[in-house]
């Protein structure tokens, strides 16, 4: 394979009224965050704020309701705290009818290497509604329960090639036939774009107070590769929405039982 073509699931045209239902979840995503110190807080309005992803996983419908989730590299908590504010909107009944259904009752579980990450979701959001757990470890050695869909955004570079592939096995093989693997990973064949979203990770891991390790970079083809090797189907999504970067979000489906 030579190449892979970069499709775009419909998205419905944005409104007044999914940007307002946007702008509503933001700042209850970013509320509980304050409890947590000045740095958790700006962090958290900027990163939802200013990140394409998390708005465009909502838009096409990417999360699905009841889903058990493990988010590998999550940080100080932004995707359960958005759970959080997605389930009291739509309990609210204020959910846009422009959106996809609103994926409510998730189980949220969160695996995070760095103990001052984890101390910030712990102290934010750790006693939320939806009541999210947190994992400090490895992402190569921390055990994965049955899950329906695992979510993995912009960390899977910090480990070797091998481990890379070692872990998506895991992960394959942790998530439930019909389940799901979000994976947001930079191109390297993309050269101007790939090196500056290196830059700004390399800059966000050192102002969070953590070392700057080595990557492991792929190109888009390679990727998409190593996911298919696994067994996932693979449909890759742009994800660099307003930015310079060259992301992309893969959208890797495990095959249902008897396909």
């Amino acid at each position: 394979m030579s190449s892979v073509a970069l499709t775009s699931t419909a998205e419905p045209p944005r409104t007044p009224a999914t940007d307002a239902a946007w702008r509503a979840l933001h700042e209850a995503a970013c509320a509980p965050y304050r409890r947590a110190g000045r740095f958790a807080w700006h962090f958290a309005r900027g990163k939802l704020g200013r990140d394409p992803v998390f708005r465009g996983l909502l838009e096409r419908g990417d999360l699905r309701a009841n889903a058990r989730v493990i988010d590998i590299g999550c940080g100080q908590g932004l995707l359960a705290s958005l759970f959080a504010a997605i389930d009291e909107m739509a309990r609210r009944g204020a959910w846009p009818a422009g959106w996809p259904a609103a994926p409510t009752g998730c189980t949220y579980t969160g695996i995070e290497l760095m103990p001052r990450d984890v101390e910030r979701a712990q102290a934010a959001v750790g006693d939320l509604p939806n009541r999210p757990g947190f994992v400090c470890g490895d992402m190569r050695e921390v055990a994965l329960h049955d899950c329906e869909l695992v979510v993995i955004l912009d960390v899977l570079h910090y480990v070797d090639h091998a481990a890379q592939a070692a872990l998506l096995g895991r992960i394959f093989a942790a998530v439930q036939p019909g389940g799901r693997l979000l994976l947001r990973v930079g191109d390297a064949a993309s050269t101007r774009g790939f090196v500056i979203s290196q830059w700004v990770d390399r800059l966000v891991t050192w102002v969070r107070g953590h070392r700057v390790p080595p990557t492991w970079g792929r190109t888009l083809v390679a990727w998409v590769e190593v996911l298919r090797a696994q067994g996932f189907v693979v449909q890759p999504v742009p994800m660099s929405r307003g930015t310079p970067f060259a992301n992309v979000l893969l959208v890797a489906d495990k095959p249902g039982a008897g396909a």
